[in-house]
């Protein structure tokens, strides 16, 4: 076979053969490069950075799938495209990483020291940190690798520096005492997208009294009885008829030396809820801070950074939280105060890290005010200078701006842009310096220390769009890509990072971070649960590209750090779902399979199926190359312009590459990649391969040299253009092949580089399309009625057809040959509709034609009328059992959605079968169809 590159390219396609020297000579050309400087239009995507401690995941896989396409579509186009890429120093989850490490040595960082831990990092960032970079390679992505950052390198660090102080010195940040999410396992601040809530627990909402001074009680419901020993008012609606004459007295803490008042509160009290008397905890509960706020509560904070009592949780101090729980309700029942508890679901918030349930506490820390930040970044959307796609996914990124609540920046970590304030010990002075100062600005002291804390990495990461391109400093580069053209990205992380890119862009740069906001679905598995590792769900992209045993896959699945239990579940999932492991189908294939997902406005169902015949797509391009025209096409010379065509198959296959690219176009443009996907499958399959090749075969084994010519100039041209409009989703592939085919002498090095197929490459004809259309109309009809009727394509028949269209008429007289190739036809007649209806045949409609193939002599009429009948009671048999499934109640009640939809499409399947065999019995009987 050929070869390029020193590789000799198999009759099958092999893409492990392929993808590394591709990629090779991508990176030796340097075709990834963009220019800082150039007359081309400018188009720019940044890589959602992701973490230095990640392995590539099915959502990276399809995020750089959607970026990679579009960056190789502009950039074939004549765009001076730049895709950015870089890594995030994900400061809590490599942290988590390099302490486990630790611990597994014997020791901790608290050992070692602040200096020596962040060293020890650094090594482990160095060894183990750019495994995602390599992976991503493996995708064909074409990043432009020498621009590469990481979120905590020199420039970058410089970056969040000047955006800290910048900050600081306008009011914009400040250090405040203010309820945050606590993590008592990780030991940090957390901001509320870092807290999960979405996983609903049974829990239980317990009641009991306080005493009111002078006699009396109150009753007051909680989820958190512990938090009773923080606890500074009880409040009521002030039109609840039954606490008006409580209000401004006291009621008395049963476990502690101390009243609190009784206070009316119209948005925290309803009565219509439980008592309608609401207890106040304002240092452990966002909803009673703003309270205390509002009517100066003292604030009594009761828990330690682990979650134990501190001395205020007297006289439980020193107990777990859950552990003071139990112990204050068995408590307070001794009392004589317990008044009950009713079964209650909520979600508590959960670290996304650990996991660990969250505590609302008080605490010294930095924030944001996003007052003006976050109105401007709405404001932003809503007057069109950045688009969400789809547009109604915009909701969550005004759900969150709304509220405009202060971002806690500060994190009690070690590893990560450390807060760039000093604090002096002779005065009360902060020093805030975007270099290390040598003594407090404010009194000329030497005792100074800087702050321990560390930012949120999300502080780094909304900088990204334009620190990556040379912030502060106004380099070519952010002159010449910022704004950037489209951030693709998921929906999930709208609140987390697309909301602060554009605050922060907006507010350092002047203008919004990104046009276009492009946002993909969910991936989930085939049953449309989400992916995680205890499930078993969980599919590596490279896993796919590579293949993998069941044996291995088990293997890697026993090796996870997962409960025994959790471990066996996930075993099971994987020996029920994958029996057979993963076939290999390279990157091209999951690639195109990813792209093909994104037309839904919906989470992606992923199933390693479809992956699977994608790449037996992969063969059929592979195949029609170097199978069938590279061997008619040796040796040729390839002529300029568009082939001027002789024949209608000519005709039909430009005039189809014109409506094909049109439509490619307008799917990559509107971002509808799934449609897009579907008419280059389609147009590649059944129209170049299925119809025009066929077609077309007489030409080439023909005698003619002149007609040869223009045959092999239209299939390479009409190859050309399919593989280039192919290229941006199926990299590997179309290289290979696109170098395999004649070209001429000033062709690009690369089809990267090759302009991007347009209408103007084929040749708009509607009259071919029509005519063409027809005559697979008829073909394809005949083809249905030889398997309706198990007639073997060997067998000739004879055609009759009824139409009134001369047009049609001729088209058809012209086209006896074709018919007779394609279709195994001996004798064709023409009539007009008036004619008498024949007996005993076959019928079909094909436009405004009527077809009849005469069936007797052609089948067994006693035979086929068995089978027939077979057919037809077996097909009665399964509809029957797919309605008694669909009329069970409890079965339609318990079906997974999936499930439920495939019953449903096999009853209307069944249904179609029976009413076609009914008519072929029919026709068979003499009655025709």
């Amino acid at each position: 076979m050929a070869g390029w590159k020193g590789i000799s390219l198999p009759r099958a396609f092999e893409p492990e053969v392929i993808e590394q020297a591709t990629y090779a000579f991508w990176e030796e050309e340097g075709l990834f490069r963009a220019s800082d400087r150039s007359s081309r239009p400018a188009y720019c995507i940044v890589i959602p950075p992701p973490n230095v401690t990640g392995a590539l995941h099915m959502g990276h896989a399809l995020t750089v799938t959607i970026q990679d396409m579009l960056i190789r579509w502009r950039r074939m186009q004549g765009y001076n495209t730049l895709w950015v890429p870089g890594t995030d120093h994900a400061g809590i989850a490599t942290q988590t990483v390099v302490e486990r490490q630790l611990k597994s040595e014997g020791t901790d960082r608290h050992t070692l020291g602040r200096e020596t831990f962040i060293e020890r990092v650094w090594q482990w960032k160095e060894q183990y940190g750019n495994r995602i970079t390599q992976q991503l390679k493996r995708m064909g992505v074409s990043l432009d690798w020498e621009r590469e950052r990481f979120t905590m390198d020199e420039g970058l660090s410089r970056a969040v520096r000047e955006a800290f102080v910048r900050l600081y010195e306008s009011g914009e940040i400040t250090r405040a005492e203010r309820l945050i999410n606590w993590c008592p396992s990780c030991r940090t601040a957390l901001s509320d997208v870092e807290v999960d809530r979405d996983e609903p627990e049974a829990a239980e909402m317990w009641s009991f009294a306080y005493p009111v001074e002078g006699g009396g009680e109150i009753v007051v419901a909680t989820t958190r009885p512990e938090t009773m020993l923080g606890d500074t008012a009880v409040v009521v609606h002030p039109d609840d008829e039954r606490y008006r004459h409580l209000v401004g007295k006291n009621v008395i803490h049963p476990f502690q030396d101390r009243t609190f008042p009784i206070v009316a509160d119209a948005i925290l009290a309803d009565p219509e809820m439980g008592t309608g008397a609401v207890k106040v905890t304002p240092a452990h509960d966002p909803n009673d801070f703003e309270c205390g706020r509002r009517h100066q509560l003292a604030l009594i904070d009761i828990l330690n950074d682990d979650a134990t009592l501190n001395k205020n949780g007297a006289p439980f101090a020193g107990l777990d939280r859950f552990e003071a729980r139990r112990q204050v309700k068995r408590a307070i029942a001794e009392k004589g105060l317990d008044r009950g508890s009713r079964p209650h679901e909520y979600a508590p918030g959960r670290c996304q890290r650990c996991r660990t349930v969250v505590e609302p506490k008080l605490s010294l820390q930095w924030f944001v005010d996003t007052t003006d930040l976050a109105q401007k970044a709405m404001d932003a959307v809503s007057d069109g200078r950045t688009t969400f796609v789809p547009k109604h996914q915009a909701h969550r990124y005004f759900d969150w701006l709304t509220p405009r609540l202060p971002w806690c920046i500060s994190r009690q970590l070690w590893w990560g842009h450390r807060i760039p304030a000093w604090y002096c010990a002779d005065c009360d002075h902060i020093t805030v310096s975007r270099t290390t100062p040598d003594a407090c600005g404010g009194c000329g002291s030497t005792r100074i220390r800087q702050d321990d804390d560390v930012l949120d990495t999300w502080f780094s990461s909304a900088l990204w769009p334009f620190s990556t391109l040379g912030w502060p400093d106004n380099t070519d580069a952010l002159q010449t890509f910022y704004p950037t053209s489209v951030l693709e990205t998921g929906y999930d992380i709208i609140t987390f990072w697309v909301s602060r890119m554009m605050m922060m862009g907006l507010r350092f740069m002047g203008d919004v971070p990104f046009r276009e906001v492009l946002l993909h679905p969910m991936v989930r598995d085939q049953d449309g649960n989400k992916m995680s590792k205890s499930r078993g769900n969980v599919i590596d992209p490279l896993d796919v590209v590579d293949g993998m045993t069941i044996d291995d896959m088990l293997a890697k699945t026993r090796g996870l750090t997962l409960p025994a239990k959790e471990i066996e579940s996930a075993l099971e999932y994987q020996k029920t779902h994958f029996p057979n492991g993963f076939a290999r189908s390279g990157t091209d294939a999951l690639r195109f399979t990813l792209a093909a997902y994104t037309g839904q406005d919906q989470d992606i169902r992923f199933s390693v199926d479809r992956v699977e015949s994608n790449r037996k797509f992969c063969n059929k391009i592979w195949q029609a190359t170097l199978g069938f025209a590279l061997p008619n096409l040796a040796d040729m010379v390839v002529e300029d312009g568009i082939p001027q065509p002789a024949t209608l198959a000519q005709r039909w296959i430009l005039a189809r590459l014109a409506d094909t690219a049109a439509a490619v176009d307008r799917g990559f443009s509107e971002f509808r990649v799934g449609d897009a996907v579907q008419t280059l499958y389609h147009f590649f399959w059944d129209d170049l391969c299925s119809w025009y090749i066929e077609l077309e075969k007489p030409v080439f084994t023909g005698d003619d040299p002149a007609q040869k010519n223009i045959a092999r100039q239209v299939l390479r041209h009409t190859l050309d253009m399919s593989l280039r409009m192919l290229h941006p989703l199926m990299p590997f592939l179309t290289e290979v092949l696109w170098q395999q085919l004649p070209r001429r002498a000033d062709a690009p090095v690369s089809i990267m580089t090759a302009p991007f197929t347009t209408p103007s490459d084929g040749k708009e004809d509607p009259s071919a399309l029509r005519d063409g259309q027809r005559l697979m109309d008829v073909i394809g009809a005949i083809r249905t009625i030889r398997a309706e009727y198990n007639v073997p394509p060997s067998k000739p028949l004879q055609l009759e057809i009824r139409t009134d269209d001369p047009a049609f008429v001729a088209l058809l007289n012209d086209s006896v040959p074709l018919l007779s190739r394609l279709a195994r036809i001996s004798d064709l007649q023409i009539s007009t509709s008036s004619a008498d209806r024949p007996k005993n045949c076959a019928t079909a409609v094909a436009g405004d034609a009527e077809i009849f193939v005469p069936l007797k002599d052609v089948v067994d009429e006693a035979a086929e009328t068995a089978r027939l009948q077979k057919e037809l009671a077996r097909c009665k048999q399964d509809l029957e059992r797919t309605q008694k499934k669909l009329s069970n109640d409890k079965f339609v009640a318990n079906a997974p959605v999936d499930v439920l939809e495939k019953e449903k499409e096999r009853e209307n399947e069944a249904r179609r079968r029976m009413e076609k065999l009914s008519e072929a019995l029919a026709a068979l009987n003499g009655g025709g169809r």
